[in-house]
């Protein structure tokens, strides 16, 4: 018996666009595309921190300049949505891997008690954004060549937890429009979503800064999780070596959701 093809993680000649990618997770998973071969695209609202993301990035990963661009811009704002989309295109002459990582969580607590204008906001940023992003590279690219997107999601968006409902709210969008993009869009283009536990983050400190040990006790791994913890799915899942796998959520949270609720 042989295998189908040996089916690689290898991710050299493809063009990839990150969300949110300054620091933290997308930072994380920019980096990691970039060391299995793929040319980046990173985005963020600041543009000082990510002119220094790209340039630490080309410079730790051994990328080189001419394999990390920098196109700061909100992704709640269409035109800069637009404007990384096509940037990547001409620059880079594809965009082959489309990563929804920005969020925002300015809402902590009860819904009763959560801002309703804040609430749009989450919403706007964590899902509209993301449909918007999928939108222009569709557009621009991967309507004719096809391509693979990864929203990240959280374990939020799968069970209650109180804390951050109104981000959990959002993360469960986000999940049921990945599968509903996986039905749209394929077989060209694979929409999955990856949904974190808490990662240490400088988004994430309120979670667990109170008392990590104790946070990280909920966890069967017996700690909490990193950006390279996620990245690494990532990765995978736009590889050729999960071809077959679209309109998935898959858990990345330490066993924790298996355990009970996100807490």
């Amino acid at each position: 018996m042989t295998l189908d093809g040996m089916r690689t993680l290898d991710l050299t000649g493809r063009v990839a666009l990150v969300s949110g990618a300054s620091r933290g997770i997308g930072y994380a998973i920019a980096a990691t595309l970039l060391a299995r071969g793929a040319t980046v695209t990173i985005t963020a609202r600041k543009p000082d921190e990510l002119v220094a993301a790209a340039d630490e990035l080309a410079s730790t990963v051994k990328a080189g300049a001419d394999r990390v661009l920098a196109v700061p811009g909100h992704a709640g704002d269409a035109a800069a949505r637009a404007a990384a989309v096509d940037r990547t295109v001409e620059c880079f002459g594809s965009l082959d891997v489309l990563v929804n990582n920005t969020g925002i969580n300015p809402v902590y607590g009860p819904l009763m008690q959560a801002d309703l204008g804040a609430v749009r906001k989450i919403f706007d940023v964590n899902v509209v954004a993301a449909l918007g992003f999928v939108q222009q590279a569709h557009r621009a690219w991967m309507g004719e060549h096809g391509g693979a997107v990864v929203n990240i999601a959280s374990v939020a968006g799968l069970r209650s937890t109180g804390a951050i409902a109104a981000y959990g709210m959002s993360k469960a969008a986000m999940i049921r429009l990945t599968e509903e993009l996986a039905w749209e869009l394929g077989p060209s283009i694979r929409v999955n979503a990856v949904a974190p536990a808490v990662v240490k983050t400088r988004f994430s400190t309120a979670l667990y800064a109170h008392d990590e040990e104790q946070v990280a006790k909920a966890y069967p791994m017996g700690r909490l999780g990193t950006p390279t913890d996620v990245a690494a799915l990532v990765a995978f899942l736009v590889s050729d070596a999960a071809c077959w796998i679209t309109g998935e959520t898959v858990r990345v949270d330490g066993g924790l959701l298996a355990t009970g609720p996100p807490r």
